[in-house]
């Protein structure tokens, strides 16, 4: 059994905990943090901002109500993109979720947060396809298979170069398997 662990990182960092959609990167964030997936704006924790996704999705879901599901997506995307680079330019220490499969998207963060002085460091939550898949059920929001299946390319690819160490915008990459990530005790700033 793996053993329980903080991971710390440089004060005004940037920590993305990537993975396949259903991977439990915001159950991560819910246990670290107390989130209560109520959450409409990002909270602050021990002086770092954490932002989930699902802050973004609440503070949308008022205006957005006549549009399908899908049609929301483009707008909690931009929005939670948005909240992490505005945090990356006021100077603070940053916890955010991400997907992590749009390689133009952790350049995008790696470039502000080095802009910044501080670095972009990766959390992955490395689990199987078909447990993340059992994660969409879980949580009721279930992608399309081929959407699926090009988040699990994408990953892969990723997850690879990470352990090639050949992920160019991070300053460190940590891969966590569920175990791992269930031992994790805190994601701080030091």
């Amino acid at each position: 059994m793996p053993e329980q662990q903080d991971l710390i990182f440089p004060t005004g960092s940037l920590v993305l905990v990537a993975g396949l959609p259903g991977a439990g990167k915001s159950t991560l964030l819910r246990r670290l943090y107390g989130l209560t997936d109520s959450e409409t704006e990002p909270v602050t924790v021990g002086g770092a901002l954490v932002i989930d996704s699902t802050q973004a999705r609440n503070w949308w879901s008022a205006y957005l109500r006549p549009l399908p599901q899908r049609g929301r997506i483009p707008f909690v995307y931009a929005t939670h993109v948005w909240r992490i680079g505005r945090a990356l330019t006021d100077g603070r220490s940053v916890v955010a979720h991400t997907r992590g499969t749009w390689p133009h998207l952790l350049y995008g963060f790696g470039w502000l947060a080095r802009r910044g002085g501080a670095g972009l460091h990766l959390v992955l939550l490395d689990v199987p396809p078909d447990l993340a898949r059992e994660g969409q059920y879980e949580r009721g929001r279930v992608l399309t298979s081929p959407v699926f299946a090009r988040h699990v390319r994408r990953w892969h690819k990723l997850v690879d170069r990470a352990h090639d160490g050949s992920l160019p915008p991070a300053a460190s990459v940590t891969v966590l398997r569920r175990e791992d990530a269930d031992q994790v005790r805190d994601i701080r700033f030091d």
